[in-house]
């Protein structure tokens, strides 16, 4: 198996019986991403790409998605079950300085990894974080939204798979995006489609203030000009809350910016980056 014919999929075995997908290129300081709702370490491609010529780039893919190993089987699908196993995984690098960047649900992870693991960790990158925050001005979902999305799990649970992914994609995104997307995109989701009806059924933990005023490493908060208002409010809170945050936002992106608008998004990973370095 390769992406981009340039990176082998490795089985990385952990200290809990089981094992972590992913794939790296280039050397240096760890960059390590983690992906979020309907995806695996195929969803960034455009970074192991485009940054492996100055970092380790490393992506794996969270238990239960593609590809899905054997020993998933020893564990339920759960946010608290990849918070441990991407900490196991961290540790077994064998890297002294790591970067960890997080989308969507994955961005969720990788924060309760910094809070849980915060000597790992050189830096954090939450990118359209997903999850409730523990705030005034916070809004829970709508019936509608969650209407919606049980309904796009019922379809794919139907066989009619494309009709309920694009259900939830268009969703969390913007309308129309499902059909606008690449086939690889595409391709990747419904390998995923099977892991939507359990993450519905565990909701993320809140991002709590003391929780967040803990997690001391620079940390880039990244929004999209165009993403839904739950995320870029997430990113405010956050951003306000974290001792040592910045705040970026891809302008005319949504939530799919690390696709859609690679190379502002690189561009500007790679400026934190840089800061972090220089600091």
């Amino acid at each position: 198996m390769t992406i981009d014919g340039a990176a082998k999929v490795k089985i990385k075995l952990l200290n809990t019986g089981q094992g972590m997908a992913y794939v790296e290129a280039g050397a240096g300081e760890a960059l390590v991403f983690v992906h979020g709702s309907l995806c695996d370490y195929r969803y960034w491609q455009p970074q192991l790409a485009a940054l492996s010529d100055s970092h380790r780039t490393v992506a794996p893919s969270l238990s239960h998605h593609h590809p899905r190993l054997p020993s998933a089987a020893n564990s339920a699908f759960s946010w608290r079950n990849h918070v441990a196993l991407l900490g196991a995984f961290l540790g077994k690098l064998g890297a002294a300085r790591i970067h960890l960047v997080g989308h969507s649900r994955g961005a969720c992870i990788a924060y309760q990894v910094a809070a849980a693991h915060p000597r790992l960790l050189t830096s954090l990158t939450l990118v359209d974080p997903g999850g409730p925050i523990d705030a005034a001005e916070a809004e829970p979902l709508t019936a509608e939204v969650v209407a919606l999305r049980a309904r796009a799990a019922a379809l794919i649970a139907e066989g009619r798979v494309d009709e309920g992914l694009m259900l939830f994609v268009d969703s969390v995104s913007q309308p129309g995006l499902w059909a606008r997307s690449l086939p690889m995109f595409q391709a990747m989701a419904r390998d995923n489609a099977a892991t939507l009806a359990p993450q519905l059924a565990d909701p993320l933990p809140a991002y709590l203030p003391e929780t967040a005023r803990a997690i001391a490493c620079p940390t880039l908060l990244v929004d999209g000009s165009r993403s839904p208002a739950m995320y870029q409010r997430n990113a405010d809170w956050l951003a306000q809350q974290l001792p040592a945050a910045q705040r970026a936002t891809i302008a005319g992106a949504s939530h799919g910016m690390t696709s859609t608008h690679a190379q502002a998004f690189n561009r500007t990973l790679r400026t934190f980056l840089g800061d972090v370095r220089a600091t």
